[in-house]
């Protein structure tokens, strides 16, 4: 026996065929299953590049639809926007509307308050003239020697007397104080002007300028006025005998008429 016949050899065992063509089958196998997943993924790989390309198609509509979107919207609020301005100026427009008729009927109320008061005014000032009337008639039928029926004047009252029948025929002129024309107060104040008489220009002073006299006691040169005392809206000179001189109106200028004519509502009196 061989000294060497107790070791184990260190070359490798033969593989069989057997284990030689199994390997080979699997080897196989997984290179065809590679195969197959190298074309399979190759297929799947190629997908997304389709569906990439139509990426942009579908972001572009979406794009679109939201741009629309924003623009109804935006038009929507424009309309809310629009709409409520016009319920705000209709509501401003209707209580403006409120306060105007408001105003106007308060107007309308001190207006014909007014005009009431006016009215009652020329209607008392109408009684007083009735009233006066009836004195001076009686006065006239029986004959009364008050100074009413006289004529004599001396001194300034004279003056005046003389003045005013001197501008008898001349015009009425409203705001004239002469010497071509006057107004009635104008000529009043002119005429005692003359004797140094200082009167207010207008019918309402003059006829509380001086003392308040009854018409049933006159006396030639009395400031005779028509309306109340204050208020008075004409105004002429009694000259004696139931007469007076006055600027009347623009178609009689400047006359001399009865008491009777136009019967006055008071006197005062200057001189």
């Amino acid at each position: 026996m061989s000294h060497t016949a107790h070791i184990r050899s260190h070359r490798k065992p033969r593989r069989s065929a057997s284990t030689l063509a199994m390997r080979a089958g699997v080897a196989g196998g997984v290179l065809s299953t590679l195969a197959v997943a190298g074309a399979s993924g190759s297929a799947n790989a190629a997908e997304p590049v389709t569906q990439t390309l139509e990426l942009p198609t579908l972001t572009a509509d979406l794009a679109a639809q939201a741009a629309q979107t924003a623009d109804a919207t935006q038009q929507a609020a424009a309309n809310y926007q629009l709409q409520a301005e016009r319920d705000a100026a209709a509501a401003n427009a209707a209580k403006q509307a409120k306060a105007d008729l408001a105003e106007a009927k308060q107007k309308a109320a001190e207006a014909k308050k007014k005009a009431d008061e006016e009215a009652r005014i020329q209607a008392a000032a109408r009684a007083s003239r009735n009233a006066e009337r009836t004195v001076l008639s009686a006065s006239s039928s029986t004959g009364s020697s008050s100074s009413t029926g006289s004529s004599t004047a001396t001194g300034s009252a004279a003056a005046v007397i003389s003045f005013v029948k001197a501008q008898i025929g001349k015009a009425y002129v409203s705001g004239a104080t002469g010497p071509s024309a006057y107004d009635c107060s104008g000529l009043v104040q002119t005429a005692f002007k003359q004797v140094g008489v200082s009167l207010p220009r207008v019918s309402q002073d003059q006829s509380t300028a001086g003392t308040q006299v009854s018409l049933s006691n006159l006396q030639p040169g009395d400031i005779l006025y028509w309306g109340s005392a204050g208020s008075a809206y004409h105004v002429a000179v009694y000259v004696g005998d139931g007469m007076f001189v006055g600027a009347q109106n623009p178609s009689s200028g400047v006359g001399e008429h009865p008491l009777s004519y136009d019967p006055p509502t008071g006197a005062v009196r200057v001189l």
